[in-house]
């Protein structure tokens, strides 16, 4: 066995850096944290100021095992978890249930290389108790909230499974958003563009210095072109530059990630995390835009060596936030001599080359570009026609990274005074939008700027949210929507009403219906949770407990206390009041109310009352309804089910209907589930081959019926067994054949032996024992 023992994280990470270490080297992984606080009851003494209690997760105590056998035999030991503050909880638990010294090494590194591992065994530490007290707060209050406002939740909002102290306030930035959006309403103007072309027929697209605010004020704009002469009234050339952007942080490489290669937040950092431990990238939780001088050294040899050194410009960055933490350094390859790494898969391949292309050009001089303004007279208007266009001068760092803007185009030379003539002319009508739906990544990007959370948490939030349903990422097609355009070409004016899809969505977070009411009701009896600022300040409060030596508990306790006095006023709260109900109108057929609310099994609608003498009529809601939002008309929609498909001989009336389990297609007494098909599109002919493949499948499933008897003996998963005829969920009960009758031959069963088994009065069949062997000793003589 190895004199030293090194415990990490990760169990690929072991692997890497016990290759660098050698034979005196033993590394085993803790697979992540070890203890937590005990899944039953709180696990937190709020009496004994807020002391926690932690134990040994099952799925670890395994782990646990190893190491502390691993830990008796070995000289030394050091402790060399990530170097957020995740990763040093974890080596303080490694401390606590491996019995180690207080002294024990502590080392970190931001780069799974040779020489970084090599140099923390020679320059360790010991565990930062404030950075774990930091870590312990954070994990104390989210129990906290968790524990106790969980079951208020269960009972006075339908749906809601629980309230995060973090998550919370992502999940209302959605719903905020999407207010905005439902409340925005479009205004709508006219752009206008031209093609104008001088004496050598070159063509110059300009754009009019202003809009109009209606389609007369347009029109007779584009009368009075026609009998205008414009001439070139001024050329304004600047000198410009572009800098290249800092080098990668955790966000920023969600964001970039997200926008170049399409990937979510979630698989960015699972991509990172897989370079990391294979020592190509520093590490990928972090917010500080430094990069270490070595790094920048070796930037300056590549760029020299590939482009020259005009291209190089040495640039230092430090991090704004004065609270930042985590890793010390940008995310960079740990070798800039490699532009690209082979033999990993093709994704990670890509987000690589993003980290080494970001880095380099963080290094390299700007781009200098010149910018030209062109301004063009009209002899009988005021307004003026704008020619812009963009010529590079020198690319600097866009040899690496980045790219103009397609808009950017060459003017051809023209001096002031020149004349032009129109060629064509667009006014067209425009709407103003409102603020986008956010993705993945600029969710995350609007919680780093509003301090929510830490580069360690950015990824769970965004998935947390959607993993409870409150959020939901999804592509919606967009609608139809005409739009009036007047053209003049070839001296005519022109007018036409387009169409054009407006509102599609791609990869886009939406709100559900759930997300609407809690959102509410955090706001209202909650407020702390899901208020911004203090979140925010509650960070910065964390920051300081692992910077300042500021004692944890008391940051607890000034959380605790109000939160705790709202908990116990909650029960006043009635549960129809957060039910979220929305009065639509009134149905034309039976004259009753048309509502929305959310009950038990999510959003529906209802038409009349529960205190009518008629049973009201239920719908769910379902696609991308919601209760916010629903119209009169797509409620009414929601009761013209269930829909007559067809009839035939074989198999009579076929109807179509959603139920709770999603759309379905009903003949007879039989039902099949419709997977990619919409009740209110399925044909006939579509319909009759699913329900002759549900045919066949019972055919080939059913044993042996009985007349007269719902009982049925069938071919299951787990072998033949009798089914009662009782739908799920209304006295169904199934009876394994073996258990119940050993190898007895399943067609050779009556009825009544059916019906004694179903009835329980028949006594599964004893397992025959295995004998055990006599070990016999053997006496040496």
């Amino acid at each position: 066995m190895s004199k030293n023992l090194v415990i990490v994280e990760s169990p690929a990470k072991a692997k890497t850096i016990e290759k660098f270490l050698g034979k005196d080297f033993t590394v085993k992984s803790s697979i992540g944290h070890i203890r937590d606080m005990p899944k039953k009851g709180m696990g937190i003494d709020i009496e004994n100021n807020f002391e926690p209690t932690y134990e040994i997760t099952s799925d670890k105590k395994k782990v646990v095992a190893d190491l502390r056998k691993s830990v008796k035999i070995a000289e030394k030991v050091y402790l060399a978890t990530d170097e957020d503050r995740e990763g040093e909880a974890i080596a303080w638990h490694l401390l606590k249930a491996l019995n180690l010294p207080d002294n024990t090494p502590r080392i970190v590194f931001h780069e799974i290389t040779k020489g970084a591992i090599t140099s923390a065994i020679t320059q360790p530490r010991i565990v930062d108790q404030n950075i774990v007290d930091a870590q312990q707060a954070r994990r104390i209050i989210d129990r906290l909230v968790g524990f106790e406002i969980s079951p208020v939740l269960w009972r006075k909002v339908a749906g809601a499974r629980s309230a995060g102290r973090v998550q919370s306030p992502v999940m209302r930035l959605v719903v905020e958003r999407e207010r905005e959006i439902t409340e925005h309403i479009a205004k709508n103007t006219y752009k206008v563009k031209a093609e104008l072309v001088n004496n050598a027929g070159e063509i110059i697209d300009v754009k009019l210095s202003k809009d109009f605010t209606s389609k007369d004020e347009a029109l007779t704009f584009a009368n009075a072109l026609l009998k205008s002469d414009f001439s070139v009234a001024s050329i304004e050339k600047k000198p410009s530059k572009r800098s290249p952007k800092q080098p990668f942080i955790t966000s920023t490489l969600q964001q970039e990630a997200s926008q170049k290669l399409g990937f979510s937040v979630k698989q960015t950092m699972t991509l990172a995390q897989n370079l990391y431990r294979e020592g190509a990238i520093t590490y990928m939780r972090t917010d500080s835009f430094t990069l270490s001088e070595e790094a920048i050294s070796a930037a300056e040899k590549v760029i020299k060596q590939e482009f020259g050194e005009q291209y190089h410009h040495a640039r230092r960055y430090k991090t704004k936030d004065a609270g930042a933490q985590e890793a010390h350094e940008a995310i960079r390859p740990t070798d800039l001599t490699k532009p690209s790494i082979f033999g990993i898969e093709d994704q990670a391949a890509k987000l690589y080359s993003l980290i080494y292309k970001r880095t380099l050009a963080s290094q390299m001089s700007d781009a200098q570009l010149e910018r030209t303004q062109i301004k063009i007279n009209l002899s009988n208007r005021d307004e003026q026609f704008l020619a812009n266009g963009e010529v590079l001068a020198f690319p600097g760092f866009l040899r690496v990274y980045d790219y103009l803007s397609s808009e950017d185009k060459l003017l051809p030379n023209l001096a002031q005074g020149d004349n032009l003539k129109l060629t064509s002319f667009t006014a067209r009508e425009s709407f103003s939008k409102a603020k986008p739906r956010y993705t993945e990544a600029s969710l995350v990007k609007k919680v780093e700027e509003m301090g929510i959370g830490r580069p360690s948490t950015f990824a769970t939030m965004v998935s947390t949210v959607q993993e409870r349903n409150y959020v939901t990422k999804e592509t919606r097609e967009g609608v139809k929507r005409e739009y009036q355009l007047i053209e003049i070409n070839d001296g005519i004016i022109a007018q036409s009403t387009p169409v054009e899809t407006t509102g599609a969505e791609k990869n886009k977070l939406f709100p559900t219906s759930v997300a609407y009411l809690l959102t509410d009701f955090l706001v209202k009896y909650f407020d702390d949770i899901i208020d911004y600022q203090f979140t925010a300040k509650l960070e910065s409060d964390f920051d300081t407990i692992a910077t300042k030596n500021t004692p944890w508990q008391g940051v607890v306790k000034n959380f605790y206390t109000p939160f705790h006095k709202k908990i116990e006023g909650a029960e006043d709260i009635s549960r129809e009041e957060v039910s979220g109900m929305r009065e639509l109108g009134t149905d034309p057929k039976s004259g009753k109310p048309v509502s929305v609310r959310f009950g038990r099994y999510g959003a529906f609608a209802q038409i009349g009352h529960k205190d009518d003498e008629d049973k009201p009529l239920f719908a769910s809601l379902r696609g991308s309804l919601n209760i916010e939002t629903i119209t009169f008309d797509e409620a009414i929609e929601l009761f013209n089910m269930p829909r007559t498909v067809g009839e035939t001989n074989d198999f009579g009336i076929i109807k179509a209907n959603y139920g709770r389990f999603g759309p379905y297609l009903q003949y007879g007494k039989k039902y099949v589930s419709l997977k990619e098909l919409t009740p209110e599109e399925v044909t006939l002919e579509e319909a009759l081959i699913l329900i002759k493949a549900k045919e066949k499948f019972d055919a080939e499933r059913i044993i042996k019926t009985f007349p007269n008897s719902e009982i049925q003996i069938l071919n299951g998963r787990f072998g033949p067994y009798i089914w009662n005829g009782k739908k799920k969920g209304k006295g169904q009960k199934n009876i394994t054949i073996k258990k119940v009758f050993g190898e007895k031959e399943p067609a050779d069963l009556t009825l009544e032996e059916c019906k004694k088994a179903v009835a329980g009065k028949l006594k599964p069949k004893a397992k025959p024992t295995k004998k055990k062997a006599v070990k016999k000793k053997v006496v040496k003589k």
